[in-house]
């Protein structure tokens, strides 16, 4: 794999925690990240689409399976779907967020409580997370008449 002269995030990568990564963001089980079903180095497309593919999880991640379910608009869901694919979906679908949200919570005021607490890796606060985070209350806090997607969030 000869990885020179292509874009930082066509070629595997260790992040601030030390796990391998490749294209926006995907967590690679080695460190030639070799399940990925695409050619490494990475083409822009199949950045994208690999990307594609790890968004269907993390929107499965913050599904709510109340009696009552939460009302999302666009903004509100995909900044949730963007927390999600960060933080896997065991920690998102266990967490005080979605707890918070299954309970009737304004979605505004729980993202911008809550999102700020997933600032850390390894223990420590890294100052990407809390640039990321940070956007993502921004995005979750801006209106927008579109509703959520998939509908039945």
């Amino acid at each position: 794999m000869e990885c020179v002269g292509y874009t930082a995030n066509s070629c595997p990568d260790i992040d601030p925690t030390g796990n391998p990564t490749v294209g926006y963001g995907h967590l690679c089980s080695d460190s030639s990240c070799s399940e990925v079903p695409y050619s490494i180095p990475l083409s822009a497309q199949d950045g994208e689409s690999l990307l594609r593919d790890d968004l269907v999880p993390a929107q499965n991640c913050i599904t709510t399976d109340t009696a009552q379910p939460v009302t999302l608009n666009a903004n509100q869901y995909g900044a949730l779907v963007s927390w999600a694919f960060n933080v896997g979906c065991g920690n998102s679908g266990s967490s005080t967020l979605i707890q918070r949200l299954n309970a009737g919570e304004d979605p505004n005021v729980v993202a911008g409580e809550e999102l700020p607490k997933w600032n850390k890796g390894n223990g420590e606060v890294l100052p990407g997370l809390v640039r990321r985070r940070a956007a993502e209350v921004d995005l979750s806090n801006t209106p927008t008449s579109e509703p959520a997607l998939p509908a039945g969030c």
